[in-house]
């Protein structure tokens, strides 16, 4: 049973905080107007915070009325660079930027939280309140964990939520261990011996050894990786040459890596590196590869998802909490943060996908996407309950 009622004076000032979030969407650590909003309503309910961790993230802070253990809970705050498609009234002013992943929705679930909690502190201990900047490729959770964030504000574990499209309004779903994948950019450099399109055999063609290494590639995780095992390689962009009627001497690719285990990560490079030095050297070319890591797995420890799944249960009804959910091979820089503290990750429900939804669907990162303030109520409520049910 959820907390907050929809239709509650809470749930009509969460839905204009969320549209003002919306219209102002801004991007990796230029979240300036989105985190004095946040700011203006924290202090207006009188809410202890502390600024400036990782440019522009907050941490506010609301003790219980007895002492206890101390939890985080985080919501991430900035947005896309896509051009909303939208015309509702709330459409992004700012042209060219979009909370196209439901940032603007998160940021409201929590700061809802924590205004309902500081007027109902009825538990033991403290909880921090991380409105955090730059997860949309930013790692706005790498620099608050190597600015500190543990140190100033010690946590005995750290908790964070995700609207997810696809799933019904009213359920969440809680991953015992695996939720997102880690994310590595591949960088690919074959040089060869540019000249005359019409002489080949006086080049070595990079373009052509790109090609082959492209489809070569398609074999390292369908010959490599253990069924039961999860990767995912993807060369993304391809750039060469300038003319028609010239071979260029070089070829640059670039893609992505997606994996949950270090050791299948570290499998995939090494099998990447040997198909890219091996097919460059046999045809008189040289190459260099190197993958640079953006984001580690998002990997719940199971007696925290218990505890998510239990606080789930009691607001939707313990049929609404998904259990057995795949996780997916998108990423996500909470996992900075679990990284550096005991936690877990859940997914709350944004609604199904109809099959005559806009172009595309309006799954997370779409031009016609906006988070469903119906489900504000839900998030919020889950929030609170779990902040009673570990801090009793």
């Amino acid at each position: 049973m959820s907390t907050i009622e929809k239709k509650s004076d809470l749930h009509e000032q969460m839905v204009s905080w969320r549209h003002h979030l919306h219209k102002h969407p801004e991007l990796s650590f230029k979240e300036e107007i989105t985190s004095d909003y946040i700011a203006s309503v924290l202090e207006s309910h009188d809410i202890e915070m502390h600024r400036g961790m990782a440019v522009t993230g907050i941490i506010a802070t609301i003790h219980g009325q007895k002492e206890g253990g101390v939890i985080g809970l985080r919501a991430d705050m900035d947005a896309l660079p896509l051009h909303e498609q939208n015309e509702f009234s709330h459409k992004s002013v700012h042209d060219g930027k979009m909370h196209a992943c439901g940032h603007d929705g998160h940021s409201t679930m929590l700061l809802g939280a924590a205004v309902y909690l500081k007027e109902n502190n009825d538990f033991s201990g403290t909880v921090h309140f991380i409105f955090q900047p730059a997860e949309e490729g930013g790692g706005g959770g790498r620099v608050m964990v190597e600015e500190g964030i543990f140190d100033k504000f010690p946590c005995q574990a750290v908790y964070g939520m995700h609207n997810f499209p696809g799933i019904a309004e009213g359920q969440f779903a809680v991953h015992d261990t695996a939720v997102m994948a880690a994310n590595e950019t591949l960088k690919i450099s074959i040089m060869g011996k540019g000249g005359h399109a019409a002489m080949p055999e006086q080049c070595i063609d990079p373009v052509v050894i790109g090609a082959q290494i492209i489809n070569a590639l398609q074999s390292v995780v369908a010959r490599n990786v253990a069924a039961l095992n999860s990767a995912v390689v993807s060369i993304t962009m391809v750039d060469a040459g300038y003319a028609s009627n010239v071979i260029p001497n070089e070829m640059n690719l670039t893609g992505s890596l997606r994996y949950f285990t270090k050791e299948v990560g570290d499998d995939v490079k090494e099998n990447i590196k040997n198909i890219v030095n091996g097919i460059s050297s046999s045809m008189g070319a040289t190459a260099t590869f190197e993958s640079i890591p953006n984001y580690p797995a998002t990997i719940n420890i199971p007696k925290h998802a218990e505890l998510c799944a239990n606080a789930a249960a009691m607001v939707v009804g313990n049929k609404n909490v998904l259990r057995s959910e795949p996780p997916t091979m998108g990423s996500e820089d909470f996992a900075f943060l679990l990284n550096a503290s005991e936690g877990a990750y859940i997914w709350i429900g944004n609604g199904l996908v109809p099959e005559d939804s806009p172009r595309g669907g309006c799954m997370l990162h779409n031009t016609q996407y906006d988070f469903n303030d119906e489900i504000l109520t839900i998030g919020t409520s889950y929030w609170v309950q779990l902040v009673q049910n570990i801090l009793k």
